[in-house]
């Protein structure tokens, strides 16, 4: 059989000369072998899908955000005025003022940010110790242990709830509180209580006012103060905590084990080794967790309306009412309080939002390290 001639080589020069030859055709000849083709036709095409599909997703997520805050800016005539759609015609600050002023806005900023600060610092200290334990330790029981933060995440919260609020309304470690209350005279109750009542942290009180008589039928009262939810992150049972500890065991599995073995042969200890090695490399999934944790910790209503009964701390879901000042009887007063309301959930979020714009490109970069998807 006779061989199949060689295709021919494509050198610079070659190309070159085509170069050459193309730039002296004529502009119009120049044009239709650029535009009017197959392939061109197609890119136009598909890039024009594209940016339909885009524009449709963006309208769809940020147009009822647009609503609300044009309906924010509005007066009351407004709402009954059938000529305004997305438009103040009379742009007013009042809904805004009141909500500040009335709803306690900052107090409420202030006792949510120490409160979702605090657990949320504490929630990723605890769930890395935890997660690397599970990642990188063989011990017996360490799936049943694994089992049971899973469990976590599968039990709705509202099953467990009355026994967290009788753990905390009647706290007592083994017992201790019962029996030296049991031992102590009236005075000496009174005293304790003094003493507990100074080294209260955190008091549930807008006026931070010394709560009294924390010692209470044998046991210590934890309620309306900031303690359950701190006890809760410190032993890895807070809100999502379980999501916490999966994604950072996953994280920890993806360390590669000749650093800390390299560690080790150096003469570091297992705890020295997870806090200069493991933690410095795990600063942007850290921030992800943080993000989490201080975010459903801020807009969190069912664990704060369920140790926080004496209505004396003001937090972020406790803002959204209707200010006295702006309480009315016309004929719109129902689509009014729709739009007080939002503008409530909008200053809740806003904090957040700032927050995200900030720390976005860690959130990006602790997902993608995060491991989810490994077996």
């Amino acid at each position: 059989m006779n061989a199949q001639p060689a295709a021919p080589r494509i050198t610079k020069e070659t190309k070159n000369t085509i170069k050459v030859e193309f730039d002296r055709t004529p502009l119009k000849e120049r044009l239709k072998a650029k535009f009017v083709n197959l392939a061109f036709l197609t890119d136009v095409i598909w890039y024009i899908f594209r940016l339909i599909l885009l524009i449709g997703i963006a309208y769809i997520v940020l147009f009822p955000f647009y609503t609300k805050i044009a309906g924010s800016f509005m007066s009351k005539n407004d709402f009954v005025d059938v000529t305004v759609m997305l438009i103040p015609k009379e742009f007013s600050l009042d809904i805004y003022k009141f909500i500040l002023l009335e709803n306690h806005y900052f107090e409420a900023f202030a006792n949510t940010f120490i409160l979702a600060g605090s657990t949320a610092v504490i929630q990723v200290f605890i769930c890395c110790v935890i997660g690397y334990g599970l990642a990188k330790f063989k011990f017996k029981g360490a799936k049943w242990v694994f089992m049971a933060v899973i469990l976590t995440m599968i039990i709705p919260h509202q099953t467990v709830q009355l026994s967290m609020f009788m753990e905390f309304r009647f706290f007592d470690v083994f017992g201790i509180v019962k029996l030296l209350s049991g031992h102590a005279r009236v005075g000496e109750v009174e005293w304790i209580n003094n003493i507990l009542s100074s080294i209260n942290i955190f008091p549930a009180s807008s006026s931070n006012k010394i709560i009294k008589g924390i010692i209470m039928d044998g046991a210590i009262n934890l309620n309306n103060t900031y303690w359950p939810l701190i006890l809760m992150s410190l032993t890895g049972l807070a809100f999502k905590n379980g999501l916490y500890i999966f994604m950072l065991r996953q994280f920890f599995r993806g360390v590669p084990d000749e650093l800390e073995e390299s560690a080790y042969i150096d003469g570091s200890g297992t705890f020295r080794t997870f806090l200069q090695i493991i933690l410095p490399l795990s600063v942007p999934m850290m921030i992800t967790v943080f993000l989490f944790a201080f975010s459903w910790q801020w807009t969190d209503d069912f664990y704060t309306s369920l140790f926080f009964t004496a209505n004396k701390t003001v937090l972020m879901p406790n803002i959204v009412t209707i200010p006295s000042s702006l309480e009315t009887t016309y004929a719109g007063a129902n689509l009014y309080y729709a739009a007080i309301r939002n503008t409530c959930g909008l200053l809740i979020i806003l904090p957040l939002v700032i927050l995200y714009v900030f720390l976005q490109n860690y959130l990006v970069q602790g997902i993608e390290r995060s491991g989810l998807t490994a077996d």
